[in-house]
């Protein structure tokens, strides 16, 4: 469960580029001046902007699928080439530029919030620099996420990337046509890792293969990327339907179906039989510091591997001492760390029989949120939320998440479902799970960045830490609210909890304490209750390495804050208000969202 831009993008620059970094906060860069003047002075505030602007749009261009998922359209034409090679080292060398330009703008002379914004692009380039390295670039695909599939699953024009106009039908065209060079530099650097022992783990691309292998069709008609042709609209002109069906049966006919199969063939033939039979990233050279610094990024703090994997283990011990209270109200009798495994075998549990009866579920959960919900925040986005399936090519591998809106509002934040079995998706975590990829999740923060006032960079950015902290805190909300008052639902929330404190444990483990991938399934059997996701969810972390560590890290923070601000304020607390200070001025690192909540504080009192 989680953000989908943080799915797709955690391997690429930009994203490394937006999960910051903890060191520049500790010296202190981060605190407001007592002195601060109000307006800034043009010359600072203009460079700021400019170079703001200038480092979004080169980021942009670089990894313009990035962009297409965090809601910025500009670049649907473009598909890009950032694993090759001579352009990374050239995106770095421009980085470097930038890093230097920003020290030569006065600091001192800005306002409030454009310190804020001047204090995030030091430190999203500080660990661009930082990642540089580190050959991700050696890493194009795994079972996760990879351009082939992000784009099929755009195909049908519901995702991030709208086609629906003539312009859309040419920019999907556009970008199609230059994957057949993005999967050769793929095989090419796949090739060189395999020469230098950089590879993704075997169990993970045994697992991905049949993803890329739907990909290759008998013909140009019979192919995924063939589906625009199939929606036409009926309102285009008869040229543009004969020219647009014209184009993409040749460009996927000609050059998209050789490409395809090269790619099903190498990996099937040449890439899985020379992966590694490893687990974590600490197998690979250097592939402690690179953890480390995956880490870093993923939770915007100085915490070692060991600190949280230690975190983690608490935390499961603390939840699964609330499941001593709650088993016997669903009728379990046995010992604590059994109930997950007791409630996944119940019957009862899985109601459903069709999609349809999962979508009405979170339909009327939906509405119900909008009459509770204005109790608790006054800052709301006005972007809707929509409700859709998971399409069919990535069901197998993906998990629930949400997509961004468009960021001129023509198209609304979706939660995207994911059922590839009615019967075997369970109800009760459902609850749990709309709070956080929906509303007050990852809909309210993510869709309200896009309505403030930020610059792109920020706008269409962000960090881990805050972003599933952010969601994973929204989950307990849903107890304020008395939407866990069915003890079933309530097992949903604290098993999810549960979920993302055992991530900590497994992601340490297998990464930096030598776990094996059998272990980490075994472990989550044997904590949550998991069957087959047990193994979906170890191969998730296995190819993300410290993605997951984010959400508890996040929403530790978050919980801490509030526990002190009511603590502080007593009668003068106000939950809409912390919530109002807390997303305001969009993702911030938790070092700085800390600062920003004890400034509010000060204030109150």
């Amino acid at each position: 469960m989680t953000y989908r831009r943080n799915t797709l993008a955690t391997l690429a620059p930009l994203a490394a580029a937006v999960m910051l970094a903890l060191a520049p906060l500790a010296s202190g860069a981060a605190a407001p001046a007592a002195a601060v003047p109000q307006v800034s002075p043009a010359p600072a505030h203009k460079a700021l902007l400019a170079l703001a602007d200038q480092y979004y749009d080169a980021a942009a261009r670089f990894e313009p699928i990035n962009a297409t998922e965090n809601g910025d359209n500009r670049f649907d034409d473009q598909l890009g080439l950032s694993i090759a090679p001579a352009k990374r080292a050239q995106q770095f060398k421009l980085y470097r530029q930038f890093a230097a330009r920003l020290k030569t703008i006065k600091r001192a002379q800005l306002d409030n919030g454009d310190r804020i914004n001047y204090d995030i692009l030091g430190y999203e380039l500080n660990q661009l620099l930082a990642m540089e390295k580190f050959p991700e670039h050696l890493l194009p695909i795994n079972q996760m996420d990879s351009v082939p599939v992000t784009l099929a699953n755009y195909a049908g024009g519901e995702a991030s990337q709208p086609i629906g106009t003539v312009k859309e039908y040419d920019a999907y065209l556009s970008r199609i046509s230059q994957l057949p060079a993005w999967i050769d530099q793929a095989i090419a650097n796949m090739r060189e890792g395999m020469k230098q022992g950089i590879t993704e783990p075997k169990a993970i691309m045994e697992s991905g293969l049949p993803q890329f292998q739907k990909l290759v069709s008998a013909t140009p008609e019979s192919n995924i990327f063939y589906t625009p042709i199939t929606k036409l609209p009926a309102a285009f002109a008869d040229a543009d339907k004969q020219r647009l069906t014209a184009a993409y049966r040749k460009t996927v006919g000609e050059q998209l179906m050789p490409a395809l199969a090269r790619l099903a063939t190498f990996l099937e033939k040449e890439y899985v039989p020379a992966c590694r039979t490893t687990t974590g990233l600490g197998a690979l050279p250097n592939g402690a510091a690179w953890y480390q610094a995956r880490v870093a990024s993923a939770t915007t703090t100085s915490l070692k591997p060991d600190e949280i994997h230690a975190i983690g283990l608490k935390e499961v011990a603390r939840i699964q001492a609330q499941f001593e209270v709650l088993g016997p109200k669903l009728g379990y009798t046995g010992p604590a760390s059994g109930l997950p495994v007791w409630v996944a075998a119940q019957p009862k549990f899985y109601p459903f029989k069709t999609e349809d009866e999962v979508q009405a579920v979170y339909r009327k959960l939906n509405d119900v949120l909008d009459t509770k919900l204005p109790l608790m925040f006054t800052l709301l986005p006005k972007a809707k939320l929509d409700l859709r399936l998971e399409p069919e090519l990535s069901r197998a591998t993906a998990s629930d998440h949400y997509t961004a809106p468009a960021g001129d509002g023509s198209r609304p934040g979706v939660f995207w479902s994911v059922v590839n079995d009615p019967a075997k998706y369970g109800s009760t975590g459902m609850t749990t799970l709309f709070l956080h990829e929906g509303k007050p999740g990852h809909h309210f923060h993510i869709a309200l960045m896009q309505e403030l006032n930020l610059p792109n960079f920020r706008k269409y950015g962000g960090n881990n830490a805050f972003t599933e902290g952010w969601a994973l805190y929204a989950e307990t909300l849903g107890k304020e609210m008395g939407l866990f008052d069915d003890p079933a639902q309530y097992f949903g929330h604290l098993n999810d909890e549960l979920l993302r404190a055992t991530r900590l444990v497994v992601d340490t483990g297998m990464h930096a304490q030598g776990w094996t991938r059998e272990q980490s399934i075994q472990y989550m059997h044997d904590t949550l209750g998991y069957d087959n996701s047990a193994k979906t969810e170890t191969e998730r972390y296995m190819a993300w390495p410290g993605q997951a560590l984010g959400y508890k890290i996040g929403s530790l923070k978050i919980v801490e804050l509030r526990q002190r601000a009511a603590k502080a304020l007593g009668d003068k607390f106000s939950l809409p208000k912390f919530h109002a200070v807390v997303l305001g001025d969009g993702t911030l690192p938790l070092a700085l969202l800390e600062e920003k909540v004890d400034r509010w504080i000060a204030s109150q009192k």
